[in-house]
């Protein structure tokens, strides 16, 4: 009974509102990166081979919506284009490279390897954004991997595996990881340093013009070869749904929780993959998709409590100076902002 007081009292004094608001948030991120996912591999599945026509839509959509708001508000550009034209390059390259990797390798392999996104987040965040994790932050990222692992390992048990060359599958997602992260921490600079309003406005501009250029040179045969049908086109327009919806979200996180929490919250991606499965094609899943699930959560609890916290993840107060963490980094870039 004690050992069952002392939880409670530890839980009552840790868990407030905000922590299950970020955790919300993060989850919901999660749910639309697996619905891109599942859509992205249906897409393959389909026999279309083009990855950057497959996000273009999306970078089209983001700045023609967000664009709007940004023309409406009639407001200046913050930071200096050839920023955001660098976040959209590395951005598009990370999304070919892992759509990419859907056609050689399976949806198993390719959620797996990109676990790797979080390693290379905690390196760069600590080098350029002066971020330092506790000891209990890293075990919560460590717990979250593992959760992740056990959902793995059931798929694997399942037929997860396979695909027609594996090995090149692998290495167009390790490299995609380390494209995502640079992605996801150049953005989380901007927007807790700028609005999130031309953060998703330049993204999608110079993320559509980079894929405008390279599907040009390296994908035009491939869409000729593409036997159009409306399965095609629904497919296409449900990951550009997701996507966007995505890149909506993604930028609340980043700026309440920064870069590390949100990719260990996006983990959940397959296990809201799995929802699908049971509710929409009657899969049988097991059960350790149900204990993975807990740990995850358990790993996101723990790295989201710690006192100490992340530099940069909690907001700043009212009247506060939310920049304060980054002044040392801004005013080494003033020149170039």
């Amino acid at each position: 009974m004690s050992c069952l007081y002392e939880i409670n009292r530890w839980w009552r004094s840790h868990v407030n509102l905000w922590t299950l608001y970020l955790l919300f948030l993060g989850q919901m991120v999660s749910f639309v990166l697996a619905m891109g996912s599942i859509t992205s591999s249906l897409v393959a599945s389909l026999g279309v081979d083009a990855p950057l026509t497959q996000s273009s839509f999306n970078y089209l959509a983001l700045a023609l919506i967000y664009g709007s708001i940004l023309l409406y508000r009639r407001q200046k550009l913050q930071v200096s284009w050839y920023w955001y034209l660098l976040l959209g390059f590395v951005d598009v390259q990370g999304n070919y490279l892992v759509n990419k990797a859907y056609q050689f390798s399976s949806i198993t392999s390719v959620t797996l390897l990109d676990c790797w996104t979080v390693a290379w987040v905690i390196a760069l965040t600590w080098f350029f954004l002066g971020t330092r994790y506790t000891l209990w932050q890293l075990l919560g990222a460590a717990v979250c991997v593992l959760g992740l692992g056990l959902v793995l390992l059931s798929d694997a048990g399942v037929g997860g595996g396979g695909g027609s060359k594996p090995v090149l599958g692998d290495f167009l997602v390790i490299t995609g990881t380390i494209f995502f992260a640079l992605s996801n921490v150049g953005e989380e600079f901007c927007v807790k340093k700028k609005g999130r309003v031309e953060v998703v406005t330049m993204i999608g501009v110079y993320g559509f013009l980079v894929s405008a250029v390279e599907l040009s040179i390296v994908e035009l045969k491939s869409l000729e070869a593409v036997a159009w049908s409306k399965d095609i086109v629904f497919a296409i327009a449900g990951y550009t749904v997701s996507m966007f919806l995505f890149y909506s979200l993604a930028p609340f996180v980043l700026k309440l929780s920064g870069a590390t929490m949100f990719n260990l919250s996006i983990l959940t991606a397959d296990m809201w993959a799995v929802v699908f499965r049971v509710f929409f094609y009657h899969q049988q899943v097991d059960w350790l998709y149900f204990l993975s699930f807990a740990i995850v959560a358990i790993g996101l609890i723990i790295y989201s409590l710690t006192e100490e916290g992340e530099r940069g993840s909690s907001p700043a107060p009212p009247d506060g100076d939310s920049n304060a963490e980054y002044q040392v980094l801004h005013e080494n870039a003033e020149v170039g902002l």
